[in-house]
Formats: structure tokens, sequence, C-alpha cells
């Protein structure tokens, strides 16, 4: 997928009188410098196989100057070429965009006015891809919320059911000056109930019993057969993807594996008596 590289119809080459990267005479990367001194693209994005195509015009004419203010500031920094690397003056634009499944072709305003310089683009979309996993890792993903059933305590022999909940997130951020959207799904859990029994990674979250129905088996429940005090915890698999400036959903490498505080959980024995007594005739009595 690139970010900066299209081709303009060959009725436009003639018009640019600057040097080119790709030996075609098309200027076709739009630039701005960076507080870090950097030159970042502003051509708008397309995807191999896509039906969308662009193209470039020339912007900020006499016609259309007293039209986009934005054209006096612009006109002033490409003309000087402060901006261009060189310091070589650039070509101010817009960017059109069309379907090719129509024909003719219907162009539409895509975006501008930009300055557009001679620098050989970067692909950008191949370099965040490049990076996107690793900042995955890094995203501040919540933990999913658990509990069990009963707790903080439970029965030696008897089930104990355990759930989570887990939400999908959306995380906005910068990368190499494009906008970038992160979408972390909840796919999977790995349960661990303390007593060296782990169960997963499972799609199975579970669900909390009503209060008339604690004790029963459910998929998530589990039957301690030692007493003691342990700890329970559960760990959230989340798949992720992302998108740059809007484009195509596209899946993030590995997945996010993000583990909830452990919680305490004591395990007790119960035993059963017989009594003779009747408890309704003598309430004092042994086992009443």
């Amino acid at each position: 997928m690139l970010i900066t590289t299209f081709l303009v119809p060959a009725r436009a080459l003639a018009a640019v009188d600057t040097p080119d990267w790709d030996g075609t005479g098309i200027i076709v990367d739009g630039r701005d410098q960076t507080d870090a001194g950097n030159f970042e693209p502003l051509a708008p994005s397309t995807e191999p196989g896509e039906t969308t195509q662009y193209e470039y015009r020339f912007a900020c004419t006499d016609g259309d100057s007293l039209v986009f203010s934005a054209c006096t500031e612009l006109m002033l920094e490409c003309s000087s070429g402060a901006s261009s690397p060189e310091g070589t003056p650039g070509t101010a634009i817009y960017w059109y965009y069309a379907d090719t499944a129509f024909d003719p072709l219907i162009w539409t305003f895509h975006s501008g006015p930009v300055c557009v310089y001679a620098q050989q683009p970067r692909d950008l979309l191949a370099e965040i891809a490049g990076q996107i996993a690793h900042e995955f890792q890094r995203t501040p993903i919540a933990a999913a919320d658990y509990g069990s059933q009963p707790g903080p305590h439970t029965l030696r022999g008897k089930e104990t059911n355990v759930w989570a909940t887990a939400t999908t997130q959306t995380f906005n951020l910068t990368m190499l000056g494009q906008n970038v959207t992160i979408t972390a799904t909840p796919v999977a859990y790995t349960w661990n109930y303390g007593d060296g029994t782990i169960w997963g990674p499972t799609p199975i979250h579970g669900a909390p019993l009503h209060q008339d129905r604690i004790g029963e088996q459910t998929q998530t429940s589990h039957i301690y057969t030692e007493t003691g005090r342990l700890t329970i915890s559960v760990t959230t698999h989340f798949d992720g993807t992302y998108t740059v400036n809007g484009g195509p959903e596209l899946p993030i490498p590995g997945q996010g594996n993000i583990p909830s505080p452990a919680q305490p959980l004591t395990v007790w024995r119960a035993e059963t008596h017989l009594y003779a007594d009747d408890c309704i005739v003598n309430p004092n009595g042994i086992g009443c």
C-alpha cells in the first residue's frame, strides 16, 4: 500500500517544469516540514487493487486565490521554497479523485491546496506497517473485569464459577505524521485457577450465575480438591486492526495479552454430621 505515489494523466506532463524522482516529469509528492525538521507527505493514500484514482490540478491561480484564503499563506511559502528540502520553489496543487468503475471518470475534489516538491517520497504505509505491531503492544488496553462465585470464599469439592468481561477499545494516535486508529478486540481468555490448573486460550469468557444457581457447573467453573488460600487470574487476548487516514482496516500481527490483577480466593472444607435432635422441638440441641 502506498501513500504518496500517484500517476497523473499525460496531459499534465508539460505543465510541470521542475525536477522529479521517477523520471516522468510528474511531481506527485506533497510535503510539509514537521517540528523535527522532517518532510512528511500530504498526498492522499490509495491501495493496490482499489478503484480509486487520484490526480492533481494546479491550485491558487489568479481565479481561485480570491476564493481560498489558504492560498495567500501557501503561495508565499511555496514560491519561496521555504519548506523545500533543497530550498527550491514548489507548485501548489489540489488533489482530485475518481472511481475507475465509471466511464467517463467523474472527478471530485479531495483536498488541498498543498505545495509539492521533487524530493522522492517515502512509503509511509509500509513504514507504519513495520512499526504497528510494536505500537500495538504499547497501547494502554484496559484489562478485563472478572469475578468468582462463590467468592472470595469457596468450598472444596464444589463448583466455583468464574467469568470475565472485556470490551473492544479504540485508540487514535499519530505515526509518521499520519492519523492512525488502532482497534483492540477481545477474542480469547486464559484462566489461572490458582491451584496449578490453567485453561485456555479459549473464546469462552463465562457469565455470572443468579444467586439461586450458585454451585452449578458452567463452562468456566472449576472444582478445587484441596483447601487453602490462593489467587485466581485471567489474561485476555486481544486481536488488533488499524487504519491510516481513515483508509481500509488492516490486521496487526500478533496479539495483545493483557493480564487482569489477581484476586484472592480461600478454599474451605465442609463437614456434614447427623444428629438425633429435632431442631424444631429442641432449637438448642447439638447441630441446631
